[in-house]
């Protein structure tokens, strides 16, 4: 599509039967062109059905399925990385090309006593990490994992800051991958749902969570969670990641932006 767009404008009919492969009645191809491409700020189609790439829009990137992804999430002895907390357990899935691949899963030893409201809700004892690694024994392990692929958590953020600083501190150097959040996916895809945790996403799409609040048993159902929530944005038009970047950054936008005032 990005070639056919590159070398001037193409029609309807001839986009739909050259880039997505085709054919039938003028009337449903140029349906399925327009369900595609229609929502989408980098293409503009004249009154003859003639597409282009839109002036000063970026050619289209790989499809969201397409892409490799790194599904992590810590376990940790509170909240506040920027205060000293630190990680207990970490988990990493890899997605690629929207299959699930074995991924890292492993306790962590925080140098410090766990709380006993976070041993009760993880399940993550001090005797069960007596033994574990330190974050700096499985660091490198860790930043390959991540390395190359967009960094997805639910709750990003939380996730992210934990792994950073982790990485930072054990190697002195981290990643700067695409971040991506489920949560923020799931309220711009899903909107109109009373809640966005990870319990309400994966049980609106039936994806099942076994070990809840230990890392790999959430990373695994977050990986599952975001082939779903992909294959939603892409039947909602969104091809790649600019596009879903862009639609994620439209809707946290302030409203007085959004309204142009």
């Amino acid at each position: 599509m990005a070639g056919l767009l590159e070398d001037g404008p193409v029609h309807t009919v001839e986009l739909a039967e050259r880039a997505l492969g085709l054919r039938g009645p003028p009337a449903a191809l140029s349906s399925a062109v327009f369900s595609l491409l229609g929502n989408d700020a980098r293409f503009q189609v004249d009154a003859h059905g003639m597409w282009s790439l839109a002036p000063g829009e970026g050619i289209p990137g790989a499809p969201l399925s397409r892409l490799s992804y790194a599904v992590v999430d810590v376990e940790t002895t509170g909240g506040a990385w920027r205060r000293g907390d630190r990680v207990t357990e970490v988990a990493v899935v890899p997605v690629t090309d929207g299959v699930i691949r074995d991924g890292l899963g492993t306790l962590v030893n925080p140098g410090r006593r766990i709380p006993p409201k976070i041993q009760g809700l993880t399940g993550i004892t001090d005797p069960m990490v007596a033994s574990a690694p330190p974050f700096e024994g499985v660091a490198p392990q860790v930043e390959a994992a991540l390395t190359g692929r967009v960094f997805v958590a639910h709750n990003v953020q939380f996730d992210w800051g934990f792994i950073r600083t982790e990485l930072l501190n054990a190697l002195g150097v981290t990643p700067e991958p695409p971040l991506l959040c489920t949560v923020r996916l799931g309220r711009l895809l899903l909107p109109g749902l009373r809640r966005y945790n990870l319990d309400a996403l994966t049980r609106h799409f039936g994806v099942p969570v076994h070990q809840r609040h230990r890392a790999y048993g959430d990373a695994l159902a977050t990986a599952r969670l975001l082939l779903h929530l992909l294959q939603e944005a892409e039947s909602q038009g969104i091809p790649d990641l600019p596009a879903l970047e862009a639609a994620l950054h439209r809707r946290s936008a302030p409203r007085s932006r959004r309204a142009g005032r």
